[in-house]
């Protein structure tokens, strides 16, 4: 039997990141979400790193022209419905990346990416004076956890009324919304994020899973939200989206390897 041609292509969404060997998080996360979720991922690769359950062994930046390359190619000839960042690696790379957003009209999640789960610099201490001045001011939607909020901003959140005072340091550097991340809060048996664009609040709440297996979650995040968007959802339908997809993932995580292992991006498949 012949395979149905569908009538059209799914909404197109592209990933600027760095490649996880492991396969949790960075690309491999990224358009193993976007699939997930009906859309087409596609991918400009900007750092290789080694990396495993345990840790980034090391990492590579590629040249600023192979990343340029890579997004002229993909958005001249296919274009694009939304732009997802992760690891941008140097100022070099930060500045390029934010040059090349400044040209696109669709929504661009920036997920600032400073360190990995474990704990691993993925950023130039010199590039994040770039990521302020360059790259938050392209993003429809920057999606930081509590740590990059210290590192950009120097606040520091020890409860919930602090997501607050986070999402107004970031705010200030130009974003149109800010998801502060509150998953790195221990409290209470709720993993609470706040969504604001400095005049409309958003808290999404979610049950708190007891499970060690979540590399990947700002990825996976980040990346559901950039396929909402593309789907035409507003920032506050996509971002509950991307929350409750997620939360799903984080609950289905497995263990691989000796270390944390990943969330389940296909998690849906799963559960039927």
């Amino acid at each position: 039997m012949d395979t149905p041609i569908p009538a059209s292509a799914p909404p197109r969404v592209l990933t600027v990141a760095g490649s996880d060997s492991g396969g949790g998080a960075g690309i491999q996360a990224d358009l193993k979400t976007m699939l997930a979720l009906g859309t087409h991922g596609m991918s400009v690769v900007t750092a290789v790193t080694a990396q495993n359950s345990l840790g980034v062994q090391g990492y590579w930046e590629l040249p600023a022209e192979a990343v340029r390359a890579q997004f002229r190619s993909v958005v001249d000839d296919i274009g694009v419905q939304a732009v997802k960042t992760g690891m941008l690696a140097s100022a070099e790379l930060v500045g390029t990346v934010a040059g090349l957003l400044a040209g696109v009209s669709v929504p661009v999640v920036i997920d600032p990416v400073g360190v990995s789960k474990h704990g691993d610099s993925l950023l130039a201490q010199d590039a994040l004076e770039s990521v302020r001045t360059e790259l938050l001011p392209t993003a429809t939607v920057v999606t930081p956890n509590l740590d990059e909020v210290t590192q950009l901003t120097g606040v520091r959140v020890a409860d919930e009324d602090g997501l607050r005072e986070a999402a107004a340091a970031v705010l200030s550097y130009g974003p149109r919304w800010a998801l502060i991340k509150g998953g790195h809060l221990r409290a209470g048996g709720e993993a609470v994020d706040l969504l604001t664009d400095g005049r409309e609040e958003y808290w999404l709440r979610a049950l708190r899973y007891d499970n060690r297996h979540t590399h990947g979650t700002g990825c996976t995040l980040a990346s559901a939200l950039a396929a909402q968007l593309a789907r035409g959802a507003s920032v506050p339908e996509a971002a509950g989206a991307a929350k409750e997809y997620v939360t799903g993932a984080i609950a289905a995580g497995f263990p691989l390897g000796a270390g944390l292992g990943p969330v389940d991006h296909a998690w849906r498949l799963r559960t039927g």
